[in-house]
C-alpha cells in the first residue's frame, strides 16, 4: 500500500508541475484582446510567432505556400536595419528603396515551383512591405497568389493598415514587422472593417 501512495504522490506532482510549466518559446499575453480596443493593432500573443530570423531562409527549393501564407522556411522576411518610423512615414519612401529585378522575380517563382502563370495570377510580393521597412532581399519575397482570397490584394490592405498604425503611433514599427512576417492573415482577420 505504501508503494502505491508514493507512486500516486509522484504522479500527482508530475501532473501539477507539467500544468504549471510554459512551453519554451510560448509568450503569454497580458494585453487586452483586439476587439476590446479596435483602435490598436492586434497583440502578439499566440497569434504571432517570435521575431523571425530576418534574412536567413533555411531552404531555397521545394517551397510551398501555406494557403495565404508564405513558406516561412523559404521566406522568413527581411528588413532594412536602418529603416525607422521617421523614414518610412515620409510620403514616397517605398519608391526610393524599391529594387527587385526580373531575374530575382524569376528566382522567387523557381523556388516556389511556379513554372507558368498569368500576369494577374501572382505578385512577387515583399512579405514585410517596403512601407514597413522591408528589404528587397529574396528572403523577403514570395509569389503571392491573387486567389483564393484573401490574396495579394487583401495583403495590400494589411500593409496600408499597419503602415498607418505605425505612423500614427498605435503600434511600434518592429511589432508591425513581426506581425506581417509571421501571420499577416491574422492581422487581416482582426482589422476593423473600415480599414
Amino acid at each position: 500500500m505504501k508503494r502505491l501512495s508514493i507512486f500516486g504522490v509522484l504522479m500527482l506532482l508530475m501532473v501539477v508541475f507539467s500544468a504549471c510549466a510554459t512551453p519554451s518559446g510560448l509568450q503569454l499575453s497580458t494585453s487586452s484582446s483586439p476587439s476590446a480596443n479596435p483602435s490598436s493593432s492586434v497583440s502578439p500573443s499566440s497569434t504571432f510567432g517570435s521575431e523571425p530570423n530576418w534574412g536567413k531562409p533555411t531552404k531555397t527549393t521545394g517551397c510551398q505556400a501555406n494557403g495565404a501564407l508564405q513558406d516561412q522556411a523559404c521566406t522568413p522576411g527581411d528588413i532594412i536595419p536602418d529603416a525607422t518610423k521617421d523614414k518610412i512615414c515620409v510620403s514616397g519612401y517605398a519608391g526610393t528603396v524599391r529594387n527587385v529585378t526580373q531575374s530575382t522575380k524569376n528566382q522567387v517563382f523557381a523556388e516556389y515551383g511556379v513554372v507558368t502563370h498569368t500576369a494577374s495570377q501572382y505578385e512577387v510580393d515583399h512579405l514585410v512591405s517596403l512601407e514597413l521597412g522591408g528589404s528587397n532581399d529574396i528572403s523577403n519575397l514570395w509569389p503571392e497568389p491573387a486567389s483564393p482570397k484573401p490574396g495579394f490584394h487583401e495583403k495590400d490592405r494589411v500593409e496600408n493598415y499597419l503602415h498607418s498604425q505605425v505612423c500614427n503611433g498605435s503600434i511600434d514599427l518592429r511589432q508591425a514587422q513581426i506581425e506581417i512576417a509571421t501571420n499577416w492573415l491574422a492581422v487581416y482577420n482582426s482589422m476593423p472593417s473600415s480599414a
